[in-house]
């Protein structure tokens, strides 16, 4: 009987350990990107406006500011594509 639960005990280390390399592992491949993509260096907003947020998407980048507007810029060039005005309700 010693020996039967003698072995219950190791199988169900070996299983703790496989199970612990496993998470671990699976941690490592899904936090692998965690940096997530390249933000801009710099962003140069119109004369007065002030950043409140900012969203990215695949080949642009937008910023809204305080002053209610979007400003959407082009992610190679840094260049302002379009600017929304936010109008109130």
């Amino acid at each position: 009987m010693v020996k039967y639960l003698r072995l219950l005990v190791t199988v169900l280390t070996a299983t703790m350990i496989l199970g612990f390399i496993v998470i671990v592992v699976l941690f490592v491949i899904r936090f692998s990107d965690a940096f997530g993509p390249k933000l801009p260096d710099t962003i140069t907003l119109p004369e007065g406006a002030k950043a409140s947020a900012f969203t990215q998407g695949g080949n642009w980048y937008a910023v809204v500011t305080t002053d209610d507007r979007i400003l959407i810029y082009d992610r190679d060039t840094n260049e302002l594509r379009k600017e929304i005005t936010i109008s109130p309700r």
